[in-house]
């Protein structure tokens, strides 16, 4: 009978053992659908945009709408002055967009290499939430000095009432890590985990045979359903992410305006 264990497709294996003064550095799994990830979007964009043409083809047209997007997104968010950081908003999006899109095809590109999600993982997520936080803060005292720290205290609320609010500020913006970073492990976690739970469901009923295996196109509807919300979650995802990216780095750009 298959596996039908809902985490073991979360496990991380090595493909190529190698320790460095006692620590592991080994390429795993992970590591690999990380490298695929960026490389797939890095030979996508340039197939597009390799051979472009006043009158878009395709793929030209994919890349294009793709860059409106971001930028659109960017600059609604954060000013026009955010278009400074659309490279890393893009990269982030792509990036998250890619990794959660390669976890929804689960024998790609062997069958020996099951589907997995980097994003289902929190130190991944973390790791993304904190490179954001980073440049947050890098450039916002870089660029504004110690007028930066004004976002936590809002203009217009009376100066009494700085001892209640700005601690409030101070605790809603070291959460912002946290709740960048659990957000998107959360909906990745629980959606595979929710997708291998109801194909569990279809190979016992299947196993069972008789008027049990006749139940189980229940479940398999269920599979479908959920595979095509899960995908609507991949991008989504990668939306959200991109966009709290942008809202944050408002902050750092405008501090004032908080």
């Amino acid at each position: 009978m298959a596996d039908t264990n809902p985490i073991k497709q979360f496990e991380i294996h090595p493909i190529a053992d190698l320790s460095v003064g006692g620590l592991d550095l080994s390429f795993t799994n992970s590591s690999y659908f990380m490298v695929l990830a960026v490389g797939l979007t890095v030979g996508l964009l340039a197939i597009a945009t390799s051979r472009a043409a006043l009158v878009p083809g395709r793929a030209q047209s994919v890349a294009e709408i793709l860059y409106e997007f971001i930028a659109d997104m960017v600059r609604s968010s954060a000013g026009t002055d955010g278009l400074r950081f659309f490279p890393l908003v893009f990269t982030l999006f792509a990036f998250i967009l890619m990794a959660n899109m390669l976890g929804m095809m689960p024998y790609f590109p062997a069958p020996d290499f099951h589907g997995f999600t980097v994003t289902s993982h929190l130190i991944v997520t973390v790791a993304l939430a904190l490179l954001v936080m980073a440049v947050v803060v890098g450039y916002g005292l870089f660029k504004n000095g110690l007028k930066f720290f004004s976002i936590f205290f809002p203009a217009g609320v009376p100066v009494p009432l700085y001892v209640i609010v700005t601690p409030i500020e101070i605790i809603s913006f070291l959460s912002r890590p946290i709740s960048l970073s659990i957000r998107l492990f959360a909906n990745m976690l629980a959606g595979h985990i929710l997708l291998k739970v109801f194909a569990g469901f279809i190979v016992m009923l299947g196993a069972a045979g008789g008027a049990l295996a006749a139940v189980g196109i229940l479940p398999l509807l269920m599979v479908i359903a959920l595979t095509a919300l899960e995908f609507l979650v991949a991008f989504l995802q990668a939306y959200v992410f991109a966009v709290l990216t942008c809202i944050y780095l408002n902050d750092a750009l405008h501090p004032g305006h908080h």
